[in-house]
């Protein structure tokens, strides 16, 4: 079940590969998911010792949550394999890539998963391009629709 969806990342970044993350989360940050109450807009992924957290993601307090409810925007550790992680790290390090929350979902209905994106950020010329292409799918589906 999909929790949530970055739609502005496959415009902003060219996205070379995904990766699917567990991440670590409290039991008010849980409920507050089964209720969509998440933004991944200007978040991201960044390595903190060897660990990989998730930044900037917004989730917000549980609306019948005590004085223990989570802090809304706090970074939140992401799951993966220790191989994973020393790869990722390696990538990082070349120039101009970055780690891009793509989409947060439930798996079998009771874990939270994270769908991550090895990006590279898009330039003016290609983001113009982008537009090109869905504005010709579209017209090439409004035709298709008249000859039915």
């Amino acid at each position: 079940m999909e929790i949530v969806k970055n739609s502005k990342a496959r415009f902003e970044y060219e996205i070379l590969e995904e990766i699917e993350a567990g991440i670590v989360l409290a039991g008010s940050e849980v409920k507050s998911l089964r209720l969509k109450k998440v933004s991944l807009v200007d978040s991201y992924a960044k390595f903190k010792g060897n660990e990989l957290f998730l930044v900037n993601a917004r989730i917000e307090p549980y609306t019948h949550g005590s004085f223990f409810n989570h802090d809304p925007v706090g970074s939140r550790k992401l799951l993966l394999k220790k191989k994973e992680l020393f790869r990722l790290k390696g990538k990082l390090a070349e120039k101009g890539w970055t780690i891009i929350p793509l989409k947060m979902y439930f798996k079998d209905n009771k874990i939270v998963k994270v769908l991550l994106g090895l990006c590279r950020g898009k330039k003016a010329h290609d983001k113009r391009q982008s537009i090109k292409d869905k504005d010709l799918k579209k017209e090439a589906l409004r035709e298709l629709k008249h000859f039915k």
